[in-house]
């Protein structure tokens, strides 16, 4: 099982950043962090990086039933969706396959929590 899903896009990469938040929030998420890997890089070690942004993107009522059904699985939220442009206009987006890591906890309620988080993430990525 793959630990993510992802899809290649051609465009801008502030366009493609605005595509996936819009297509988040389509699927219930809202954006809790977003975090310019290319900028942090340049500010603390002075090194240039390509575009390569993470957004941790959380869906309230489903995170609210994760940490009722399981109150460690706040080490694995939000729900990360990266962004990286290593050639111009062509703009990777990865999401973060909930299942993946949620094999390793004995929980069979959270199980089905992490399918329908799983089925969502994917549905944003495939319509991108």
């Amino acid at each position: 099982m793959k630990y993510y899903f992802n899809k290649m896009i051609t465009g801008d990469f502030d366009d493609a950043t605005k595509n996936v938040i819009e297509a988040l929030k389509g699927e219930g998420f809202g954006i809790l962090t977003e975090i310019d890997i290319k900028a942090t890089l340049k500010a603390k070690l002075d090194v240039d990086f390509y575009n390569y942004k993470i957004l941790g993107a959380c869906n309230p009522p489903f995170a609210y039933k994760a940490l009722l059904a399981e109150d460690k699985i706040g080490t694995m939220l939000p729900c990360n969706v990266i962004l990286q442009e290593k050639t111009k206009g062509q703009v990777e987006v990865s999401a973060i396959n909930p299942l993946a890591s949620m094999q390793s906890i004995n929980n069979k309620n959270l199980h089905a929590i992490g399918v329908e988080i799983s089925t969502k993430l994917q549905r944003v990525i495939g319509q991108l």
